[in-house]
């Protein structure tokens, strides 16, 4: 009794039995496929944040968070770069490092990006130490060993294994009276490695740095300091902080920008999947069109008797359009407790497919990710269930103000 009239009416006809009912299939079909669109759209985005999350945290384990480098020439000051890193509060770990694209020859030949790493230091930085899949720890690369550890991709295409010998060939020439050649040496493989990313299973070679500056001439110069950070999302800032206390020209990245067309596409591809399943919603909201028309035509004799009683032409609108958006809203939230209900399952639900058909969807020697990683964001089932109602609304305009243009002569002529 204390609604205003036209809610009162609008929630009246959300709960009474309808004459024709093929209007109430209409409304349920479009309450369903809103709920649908929703909870798919839901549990999709939540795979893909997920996956992204998963690539991220690979990519991570092995590059650094941030990186200080000299800009066109070895760093000489490194020392002191580490050490003014490793005082800060911010980070975790400081290592320095030396990276140069090379050639690496086996039975077969292959690109690589050759790493220089300090083996006592690198843990602070990767977890390639914890990665090692064949052969002996990190520990091996000891100065003047000449000795490399490979990805086990990268160990593959060049046809060797733990034991055997790699040549490297350096960009850098070195001229003699005979002419200029390239610049190469004769690794021992001593390990292989696999952190789950191909990037670097499959591309990433790492010797001593000692062995490293030996090889490219660079003296006792490193290519620069690479961080970890216990919160890497100011990792440029901390960057940045250590170039200005070293005074010099120097080079500052993050993972970010090291890695921005890789995260650009993910987000790209996650907006255009959005997008394209929305549609699902809008599916849904047509159908509500359909179903609010059709009770408008069906209450033609109502909403006339509303009138002669004095019921204003905005109020008979706001009746159709409450009785729509109440559609939506119980859609949406429908749809917004099954996609969380699902994302949260989709784990064991995986499982039991795999189980009641003997198939395995994700196998182990294919995919680098086996299942399937899920993250449930706050913002963007904010968005959706926003976007959902935002839909519905609009879905119940034409229909309520096809209904407050009922002429009440007109619609009561034939009752």
């Amino acid at each position: 009794m204390f609604k205003p009239i036209p809610v009162a009416i609008g929630l009246r006809y959300l709960r009474a039995k309808r004459r024709n009912g093929f209007i109430s299939f209409i409304s349920f079909a479009s309450m369903l496929g809103i709920a649908l669109g929703v909870a798919v759209l839901i549990t999709t985005l939540a795979v893909m944040s997920g996956f992204q999350r998963e690539i991220r945290d690979r990519m991570l384990q092995m590059a650094a968070h941030a990186t200080v480098s000299a800009d066109g020439e070895p760093m000489r000051d490194w020392p002191r770069a580490v050490e003014a890193a490793r005082r800060d509060p911010r980070v975790a770990g400081a290592a320095p490092y030396i990276e140069r694209p090379v050639m690496l020859q086996g039975p077969r030949e292959e690109g690589a990006l050759l790493r220089g790493v300090d083996p006592k230091s690198e843990a602070d930085v990767s977890v390639i130490a914890k990665k090692m899949v064949g052969g002996a720890r990190l520990d091996a690369l000891e100065p003047g060993s000449f000795n490399i550890v490979l990805g086990r991709e990268l160990a593959l295409w060049l046809g060797v294994d733990v034991g055997d010998t790699v040549v490297v060939y350096a960009p850098e020439f070195q001229s003699t009276p005979l002419g200029a050649f390239a610049q190469l040496k004769r690794f021992k493989v001593v390990g292989l490695f696999e952190v789950g990313h191909q990037e670097f299973d499959r591309s990433l070679a790492v010797v001593n740095i000692a062995d490293a500056q030996r090889l490219l001439r660079m003296g006792d110069g490193v290519s620069g300091v690479r961080l970890k950070l216990h919160d890497m999302d100011i990792a440029w800032e901390v960057a940045r902080d250590l170039a200005v206390y070293l005074r010099g020209a120097y080079r500052v990245s993050d993972w970010t920008r090291e890695n921005a067309n890789m995260f650009r596409a993910l987000r790209l591809e996650k907006t255009m999947i959005a997008i394209l399943l929305s549609l699902i919603i809008l599916m849904g909201a047509f159908t509500l069109v359909n179903s609010q028309v059709m009770l408008v035509t069906d209450k033609q004799a109502d909403i006339a008797i509303l009138r002669t009683l004095g019921l204003t032409p905005r109020g008979v609108m706001q009746v159709f359009m409450v009785q729509g958006s109440l559609i939506g809203v119980i859609g949406t939230v429908s749809g917004v407790i099954a996609g969380i209900a699902l994302t949260l399952n989709l784990e064991h639900i995986l499982r039991g497919i795999e189980r009641a058909f003997d198939v395995v969807l994700m196998p182990e020697d294919v995919y680098y990710i086996t299942g399937l990683p899920t993250q449930l964001n706050t913002g963007d089932v904010v968005v959706i269930a926003c976007v959902a109602l935002t839909m519905a609304f609009l879905a119940t305009l034409y229909p309520a103000w096809r209904a407050a243009r009922t002429a009440p002569a007109e619609a009561l002529r034939y009752e």
